[in-house]
């Protein structure tokens, strides 16, 4: 049988800007679908903001119907109204997806840009370098939040394809409930 395409839709949340790329794998080779921005700047008031985000995250699901969301997980910033405001959109993408039954992977920014380009503190140009590199194209886009995005999405598949990585255990009754078989 021969082995179907998987879609990954990563996201670069943001209550202003929200990146988001669409890979597709197939044959282990990852290709770039689709990469944007959600633009919200010329909306002043916060609810309309996330009602524009829901409805073009909404729209990129069932256009693209992916199989799985990679999300950039919260950063941890000085201004706790900033952070609530992007709290608020992730859920809004986060449960749009999983209404979806869309399983859901967060990555920490400093997981992401280990991933694609060796360093943990990478800027985002160095982040869409490595992307060009990676995927021999001029062809990525101009808005760095939509290279951040196609970054989620390239680090989630490389976490499948070295699943190891991001298993995780509480304690060794954790790794026994999780691993029945190697246990005797």
């Amino acid at each position: 049988m021969e082995k179907v395409a998987k879609r990954i839709l990563g996201i670069d949340p943001g209550t202003i800007v929200m990146g988001y790329g669409l890979i597709e794998i197939e044959s282990n080779q990852p290709r770039i679908i689709n990469s944007g921005v959600v633009n919200t700047k010329g909306l002043n008031d916060h609810y309309l903001r996330l009602k524009h985000i829901f409805l073009r995250t909404k729209h990129l699901i069932e256009e693209y119907k992916p199989d799985e969301l990679a999300i950039e997980s919260p950063f941890y910033g000085k201004d706790i109204q900033a952070m609530l405001k992007l709290g608020r959109a992730q859920g809004i993408i986060m449960g749009l997806s999983l209404e979806k039954d869309i399983p859901v992977f967060e990555y920490a920014p400093l997981k992401v840009k280990q991933a694609i380009t060796g360093m943990g503190r990478a800027s985002k140009e160095q982040v869409a370098y490595f992307l060009q590199n990676m995927f021999k194209s001029d062809e990525l886009p101009k808005e760095l939040d939509a290279t951040d995005a196609v970054a989620v999405a390239v680090c989630h598949y490389l976490q499948l394809k070295n699943p190891l990585s991001s298993i995780s255990y509480k304690n060794w009754g954790d790794f026994i409930k999780k691993n029945p078989g190697r246990v005797k």
